[in-house]
C-alpha cells in the first residue's frame, strides 16, 4: 500500500522528518564543531588561560593600589610641616616605633618623642597622647615613651598613654573614638606622615602632620613598605571595621588638658 506523500518526500532526500528522526553519528553542525573546538584549545592550554586570568588580576591590583596611594597623599597634602612651623593644636598624637632590647624608645621612635617635647615646650600642643603596642606584659612600648618624655621635661601630668595603638589606624581610631580628640597634630617619620595624616582625617580628627627626622634604617625600604599600607589604609577608610580594641571612652586627654 502507497504512504504517505510525506513518506514519499523523506525516501527521496534520505533526510528526517525532524529533529528527532535525525540519524545518529550525523555530521556536527558548524556551531557544534566550534564549541568543541573551543573546549579543545581550553583543555589544551590551562597554563596560558592560569596565566591571563593571573595578569588581569595583577593588572587591578597594581590600578587599586595606585589609587590608594595618590589618595592618601592627596589627603596629606598641604597638611605636613615641620616642628617649627606647624600651626597649633591642643594634643600632639605620638605613634609607636618599636623598642631597642633594652627596653628604651627605637632611633626612629627618639625622633618622634624629641618632636612632642618641642611642641610642648614651645606651646604648640598642651598634651601628649602617646599611643602604641602593649600587646603582651613584658612588652610595654608606652610605657617607655611616657618616661621618655617624663624624663626630657614633659609634666606627667599632661602625657597620656593609649596601650591599645597596635598600628595606625587602630591609634587614629581610638584617638577619636575613646580619647574624643577633634584636633591634633600626628608625630612619625616623614615616609609614614601621608598615611598618618590620612587615616586620623579619616577618623574624624582635624590633623596636621610632622615629619620628623629618619636617621639609620633603610629609608628606601620604607618607603617601598608605604605602597603596600597605603592600600590598606584605603582598604580601611572605605571598610571602617573599627579598631581591634575599642572598650570605654577615656577623660585623660580632656584631664590633661583642662590641667
Amino acid at each position: 500500500m502507497p504512504g504517505s506523500v510525506a513518506d514519499i518526500d523523506q525516501r527521496r532526500t534520505g533526510e528526517p522528518e525532524n529533529e528527532a528522526d535525525e540519524p545518529v553519528g550525523a555530521a556536527p553542525t558548524h556551531d557544534q564543531g566550534r564549541t568543541a573546538q573551543i573546549v579543545r584549545h581550553v583543555r589544551a592550554h590551562p597554563l596560558r588561560s592560569a596565566l591571563r586570568l593571573m595578569g588581569a588580576a595583577l593588572v587591578l591590583l597594581v590600578l587599586m593600589t595606585a589609587l590608594a596611594v595618590g589618595w592618601v597623599r592627596w589627603t596629606a597634602r598641604g597638611h605636613v610641616y615641620d616642628v617649627a612651623d606647624v600651626p597649633p593644636a591642643p594634643v600632639a598624637i605620638v605613634l609607636g616605633a618599636g623598642l631597642r632590647p633594652d627596653g628604651t624608645p627605637s632611633t626612629y621612635l627618639q625622633a618622634r618623642l624629641d618632636d612632642a617635647a618641642s611642641l610642648y615646650r614651645t606651646d604648640k600642643v598642651q598634651a601628649i597622647l602617646v599611643t602604641g603596642d602593649h600587646g603582651q606584659v613584658e612588652y610595654d612600648e608606652v610605657a617607655a615613651m611616657s618616661r621618655w618624655l617624663v624624663d626630657h621635661g614633659v609634666p606627667a601630668r599632661h602625657v597620656v598613654a593609649d596601650h591599645a595603638g597596635f598600628d595606625t589606624y587602630d591609634s587614629c581610631q581610638r584617638a577619636r573614638r575613646i580619647f574624643g580628640i577633634d584636633q591634633a597634630i600626628v608625630v612619625t617619620q616623614g615616609f609614614h606622615v601621608p598615611r598618618a595624616v590620612f587615616l586620623c582625617r579619616q577618623a574624624g580628627i582635624s590633623t596636621d602632620g610632622v615629619a620628623s627626622a629618619a636617621q639609620g634604617g633603610r629609608p628606601g625600604m620604607n618607603q617601598l613598605r608605604e605602597i603596600p599600607a597605603s592600600l590598606k589604609a584605603a582598604l580601611d577608610a572605605i571598610i571602617d571595621p573599627g579598631p581591634r580594641y575599642l572598650g570605654p571612652e577615656e577623660t585623660g586627654v580632656d584631664d590633661a588638658l583642662s590641667g
